[in-house]
């Protein structure tokens, strides 16, 4: 977990934001406000943890209510990558109370899930830490349209991004050597393609496959679902010539000696499609 996360620009985060509040607000606005709440009306409240875990999202969270009406006064006092317990104020709100109870819900559901997002990255790096020097890292099992959101949160938790798209790098999967005719052509066919920036990572199931791959060159290698035996027999045959990365079937209880095989990089794609969100509410102060 890392205690100095860089806020991502607003030009990335206001169209997710903008666009999940135009959801909310259908055709006809926040109806049950605006009948019930008197447009005078101004509301204090705090946006509190109701569970143990690590914080991200908050400057989600805080333009959501900008975006509904500027004159919305919003402190984060939980920055992201912050550990937070049962009661603890992440954000104090005061201002008109109709635009505080409409971008409620916006709020409270892009900061609950980027949180979990960054609170099971955390739990996956504390449980590797003692056994070996390997990151946390994320995959593109990310939730359309959230994906620089969740990738921030894996920041927030302690750990490291993956690709970001396609274009990131050239990750030559089990399907496309099927496709190529094999590993080596497969990373020859790339090589002859991509830019000279561009890394090249392959995708290996056997140690066999491992050798064709360190044998014409890859920058990185995949070690999929392999198991810690076997892992590191790889990562003594791959001896510092590229980059590993374990993956597969990876949480809690089996990252430890996945770790401990000495690999550079874990990737799980749990932290960002499965991770259960952290209980935040909003309370009149």
């Amino acid at each position: 977990m890392s205690d100095a996360i860089l806020p991502l620009p607003r030009l990335l985060v206001e169209p997710i934001v903008r666009a999940a509040l135009v959801e909310d607000l259908g055709r006809a606005g926040d109806v049950t406000t605006d009948a019930i709440v008197p447009a005078d009306a101004r509301l204090e409240g705090v946006i509190a943890s109701r569970q143990d875990g690590v914080i991200a999202g908050t400057d989600a969270a805080a333009l959501a209510f900008a975006l509904i009406d500027p004159a919305v006064a919003v402190t984060v006092e939980r920055a992201d990558g912050a550990r937070v317990r049962p009661g603890d104020t992440v954000i104090r709100l005061s201002g008109p109370a109709r635009a505080i109870l409409t971008a409620e819900r916006v709020a409270l559901n892009l900061l609950c899930r980027l949180s979990g997002v960054a609170t099971a990255t955390a739990s996956l790096v504390e449980a590797a830490r003692p056994h070996g020097k390997a990151r946390i890292v994320c995959t593109r099992k990310t939730t359309p349209g959230l994906r620089a959101l969740e990738k921030h949160a894996v920041r927030a938790g302690g750990g490291s991004n993956h690709r970001f798209g396609l274009d990131d790098a050239v990750l030559i999967k089990d399907n496309h050597v099927a496709v190529a005719g094999g590993i080596v052509p497969a990373i020859e066919r790339a090589r002859a393609h991509a830019g000279h920036l561009v890394k090249i990572e392959v995708e290996v199931d056997t140690l066999d496959q491992l050798r064709e791959a360190l044998a014409v060159g890859a920058d990185a290698v995949l070690l999929d679902n392999m198991g810690p035996e076997t892992l590191r027999e790889a990562v003594a045959l791959i001896d510092g010539r590229a980059i590993s990365e374990a993956s597969g079937r990876i949480n809690r209880d089996t990252v430890g000696p996945i770790a401990a095989s000495g690999v550079d990089l874990i990737s799980c794609g749990w932290i960002t499609h499965s991770a259960p969100i952290i209980d935040l509410g909003l309370d009149a102060a």
